[in-house]
């Protein structure tokens, strides 16, 4: 019978102004590790996704039933998953859309569907709404895109930098951090956060870091509006000032992430995790690679 390791990175989503279009994957990962079950039995292994549904509720399995049916299968046989994960969950490091494309490459393994990268793509966002979370898990690298029934992206690489992650030990919904953003912008406001937005996208594009770090600090899109849902925000984000290139919050938060230059990120880690111990401090690269499934040997 097969087996199968998947794994999907992490990712950090907006980038500052670049609102549920731009997003980058990091090198922490939701692993699993399926083989043949009598019944669907999903066994946590680390602490990051203890508590999680154990059986047909769990999300990976649920999206993997949505992508059988799409492709005209009732059904998916039973397995056992066992689940390895470093990426805390709601913490806006897309804990949610890791298990969303890690059920979509389950189903494509049991099915032998034979997904394209594309055809996952459009399964992923038509699920999220927006591409800035699952993108970057399953292309890897740095993505920017857009939906409108069809995933329009651009892809570029991340060279130079790290990205230092301040995780506060609350959790924080995406359904509570979007309920404080407004429902419009008058149209000069817009005009203006565009405007920031796509000189961000350009900066980001040129690796041009410090003129991404300005724009980060501009945005007009959401970080104003959910910055009073983070106690520590300016504190932290005023500390890093001369450390980092920007700081911005990752997706919806609560984690911040300070973009630094990759020759002194060490030193910067271990400057603030001494200086702030009562957040982890976590210094991450840009994950290169995407999610994948590899077959294993079949166990004697």
């Amino acid at each position: 019978m097969k087996r199968w390791q998947i794994s999907v990175p992490a990712s950090t989503a907006n980038i500052g102004p670049g609102f549920d279009s731009v997003g980058i994957a990091l090198d922490l990962y939701l692993e699993l590790e399926v083989q043949p079950g009598l019944e669907w039995e999903f066994i946590p292994i680390s602490d990051a996704v203890q508590g999680l549904p154990a059986g047909k509720d769990n999300m990976i399995y649920e999206t993997a039933l949505y992508v059988a049916d799409r492709y005209g299968y009732s059904d998916l046989p039973a397995c056992t998953v066992r689940m390895n994960s470093d990426i805390p969950l709601a913490r806006g490091l897309g804990s949610s859309a890791t298990a969303l494309v890690a059920g979509i490459e389950l189903a494509d393994c049991l099915l032998s569907l034979q997904l394209s990268d594309e055809e996952k793509l459009d399964i992923a966002v038509s699920l999220e709404g927006h591409p800035d979370n699952a993108a970057p898990s399953i292309l890897g690298g740095c993505v920017i895109g857009y939906y409108d029934d069809k995933v329009h992206y651009i892809e570029t690489p991340i060279k130079d930098v790290r990205f230092l992650a301040v995780i506060p030990s609350f959790k924080l919904a995406t359904s509570d951090a979007r309920a404080v953003l407004p429902n419009q912008l008058l149209y000069k406001d817009a005009v203006k956060a565009s405007g920031i937005a796509n000189v961000a996208v350009a900066a980001l594009l040129q690796q041009n870091w410090k003129l991404l770090g300005e724009m980060m600090t501009k945005d007009l899109f959401h970080q104003p509006y959910r910055e009073s849902m983070i106690p520590h925000y300016k504190e932290i984000a005023d500390s890093l000032q001369d450390a980092a290139y920007g700081v911005y919050l990752s997706g919806a938060g609560p984690t911040m992430i300070a973009l630094i230059d990759e020759a002194r990120a060490d030193a910067i880690h271990a400057h603030y995790q001494n200086m702030y111990p009562d957040f982890e401090w976590l210094l991450l690269s840009c994950a290169a690679k995407g999610s994948c499934a590899e077959e294993l040997a079949v166990e004697a």
